[in-house]
């Protein structure tokens, strides 16, 4: 079975479940922070490798000859759970636009916990090597633009937002 097939669900929830829930929710997802210094180049890195993992799990192929797979498959379908629980979340902030709500009191970044989750799933789903390092790079790349988030939140919210970043952790 190709591995693209894995995609599917994760871009419905994205585009789709975002979209029914609440359309400015959708355009709040597609904004990125103002970025300085490394996290331009991290930026950069985090567009090419999201676009190496969706083409790359075309050319791949699921592997269902071991025990890796059911674990895969326990691990993707645990990220994408928690990719949807955290879209619906992402939907309804307070009314001054920072997430307090479900998966935002463990995590300050659910949907990145969840995209590596899900990712990490697709990878012991085709066992590949490749991937997992594409996985790592973007991960990388993740945190800052993570950084880059914080810093435009704590200038957005001020000290409401520092006091939730005292008192839930960047990721879990």
């Amino acid at each position: 079975m190709n591995a693209f097939l894995t995609v599917i669900p994760i871009v419905f929830i994205r585009y789709g479940l975002l979209n029914v829930i609440n359309k400015e929710a959708l355009k709040r997802a597609s904004f990125f922070a103002p970025l300085i210094g490394r996290e331009k180049v991290a930026f950069w890195v985090y567009q090419i490798t999201t676009a190496l993992i969706l083409l790359y799990l075309l050319l791949l192929k699921i592997k269902t000859d071991s025990e890796w797979f059911y674990i895969g498959l326990i691990i993707y379908s645990l990220g994408l759970i928690l990719y949807a629980v955290s879209i619906v979340n992402y939907a309804n902030p307070k009314k001054n636009g920072i997430n307090l709500n479900g998966l935002y009191r463990i995590s300050r970044n659910p949907m990145y916990v969840a995209y590596f989750i899900y990712f990490l799933g697709c990878v012991l789903l085709t066992r590949s090597w490749g991937l997992l390092l594409l996985l790592i790079s973007f991960q990388i790349s993740v945190h800052w633009i993570i950084l880059s988030e914080e810093r435009w939140c704590i200038r957005e919210f001020g000290e409401e937002y520092i006091k939730y970043m005292n008192n839930v952790r960047r990721y879990l």
